[in-house]
């Protein structure tokens, strides 16, 4: 069964241009949302952080970096994708444990089932590797365009 990314998007799960200076300022925002909506519990936030100490998300793709963190399924309620574009790069250490990366675009992965976090993150990786969809992110004016973009890509996995 393929899982596509819209399938877990909600308008109100979308900022555009959020103000933050720190992980942890992203992490409370998206994690104050989902929250908010019923998909996670209150330990989501501390899942998030702790997770992110322990195996950092940042990719490096060029001139539009991307971080996607996520918990364990224990702290979600139902399943969904929160996302922010930044209004100033935030620093995320780097997946691959090289260094540090400035991220302009966090997609929060909120999945109930662990055998769906790696078909999301296989979506998620096809969306992110084409520079035009990261372009046009980075470029959108409001949540909604945010929405459109992501919404409007498809995803084919075999």
């Amino acid at each position: 069964m393929a899982i596509a990314i819209n399938e877990y998007l909600n308008k109100d799960l979308i900022i555009n241009k959020l103000e933050a200076e720190t992980t942890e300022d992203i992490f409370q925002a998206l994690s104050e949302m989902l929250l908010k909506l019923n998909y996670v519990k209150d330990s989501f936030y501390t899942g998030l952080v702790k997770r992110e100490s322990e195996f950092p998300t940042g990719l490096t793709l060029g001139k539009y970096n991307v971080a996607i963190p996520h918990t364990d399924t224990i702290h979600v309620i139902k399943p969904a994708i929160a996302i922010a574009t930044l209004k100033h790069p935030v620093v995320f250490n780097n997946m691959d444990g090289d260094g540090q990366v400035s991220v302009s675009t966090v997609f929060v992965m909120a999945l109930n089932e662990p055998h769906c976090q790696v078909m999301m993150l296989q979506q998620l990786m096809l969306l992110i590797q084409n520079e035009d969809v990261l372009k046009n992110l980075d470029d959108a004016k409001s949540s909604q365009e945010l929405y459109d973009i992501v919404s409007k890509f498809e995803c084919n996995l075999a």
